[in-house]
């Protein structure tokens, strides 16, 4: 299987993103059809980028092989799912924001609550990460080869380029409205877009 446009350079990310559309990711008895995905690009390229400032303990695998997960937790909430690109050493990564359950559907309802939409059991980074019931020990682990608990798999329905929109990315605070947000125009299952809102400083109390 082809996976050489994974290992083009970390500033074609937003390609490889866009490739990534239709392809279907599987764990845990549960495969999604990708439908939103959101790029970031390596060392100083990209001010949104966990590998901005170099590698860490946390984003050395961004600068590891391309088709490894990196999972990351997020508010203290929930974990988000990336697939990292890119020549080694460069740090780059495509997020994955959402997609349609196409196998699997009663599963990812349980591990959701039970009561969710089809439309809605993948709808976001967090409900996508959920519905494939993954945890922290996926990452670093190929999502190529099947070694790991993860497997991504070429599309079933391919999707042309002219159906593809791009926008801004969503919750970051630098290089917010560069355009490298990717989805499937018009698809039911593509998360709701929400403008960044710098956080307010709180003014302090004068001295009395």
């Amino acid at each position: 299987m082809d996976y050489s446009w994974l290992h083009a350079p970390a500033d074609q990310v937003p390609k490889t993103a866009q490739t990534l559309l239709g392809w279907e990711i599987a764990a845990n008895g549960v495969r999604i059809r990708l439908t939103e995905v959101e790029a970031y690009a390596g060392t100083g390229e990209d001010p949104a980028s966990h590998a901005h400032r170099g590698p860490t303990p946390r984003t050395r695998v961004m600068f590891g092989p391309a088709g490894h997960a990196y999972t990351y937790f997020v508010f203290g909430v929930h974990w988000c799912l990336n697939i990292v690109c890119g020549a080694e050493g460069e740090a780059s990564a495509v997020l994955l924001r959402a997609g349609e359950v196409v196998d699997g559907v009663d599963t990812a309802r349980e591990r959701r609550g039970g009561t969710v939409p089809d439309r809605d059991l993948a709808r976001g980074p967090a409900r996508l990460v959920v519905a494939l019931g993954v945890t922290a020990s996926a990452n670093g682990t190929s999502v190529l080869d099947g070694t790991g608990p993860l497997l991504l798999t070429p599309p079933t329905r391919p999707v042309p380029r002219t159906a593809i929109s791009a926008g801004p990315r969503v919750g970051v605070a630098a290089a917010h409205e560069v355009p490298w947000r990717f989805w499937i125009t018009g698809d039911a299952t593509v998360s709701t877009y929400r403008r960044h809102t710098p956080r307010r400083r709180t003014a302090p109390v004068p001295n009395r």
